[in-house]
């Protein structure tokens, strides 16, 4: 049996999820194709190799999405051996990635890891399995 790394969507305290908002401000095509990419990092993790994946800096990586032209990027990062957080999703449109959205996804996961612990994650995704 492979290993299946739990992907968790990062939710604000106030039950804002910025991945799935902008996933579904998509068309129906390419909210499919972001969703089948997320499956594909859920299944590789961090095997994902580029074009599809990679690491920025400070432990948060890119998905990488080219949808219609567009240049799609979903920031997530790594925790507790099993899971990946999405903390966010943009449009791309400058040849780096803005420092701006790396800072938000550090915010973002500092926010998730005071939140919640490793046994409070067990504990959720086996009771939505």
């Amino acid at each position: 049996m492979n290993f299946k790394w739990k992907i968790i969507y990062y939710e604000t305290s106030e039950a804002q999820c910025p991945v799935q908002d902008f996933i579904d401000g998509r068309k129906t095509r390419d909210e499919a194709k972001i969703l089948s990419w997320i499956s594909l990092l859920e299944e590789q993790g961090p095997n994902l190799p580029r074009p599809y994946a990679d690491l920025l800096e400070d432990g948060i990586h890119e998905l990488r999405v080219k949808l219609s032209g567009d240049q799609v990027r979903v920031l997530y990062f790594f925790c507790f051996r099993e899971f990946i957080i999405l903390t966010h999703a943009f449009l791309k449109n400058t040849t780096r990635v803005p420092k701006n959205q790396i800072r938000q996804a550090k915010r973002m996961r500092e926010d998730f890891l005071n939140r919640f612990d490793e046994q409070q994650l067990k504990e959720e995704t086996d009771e939505n399995l």
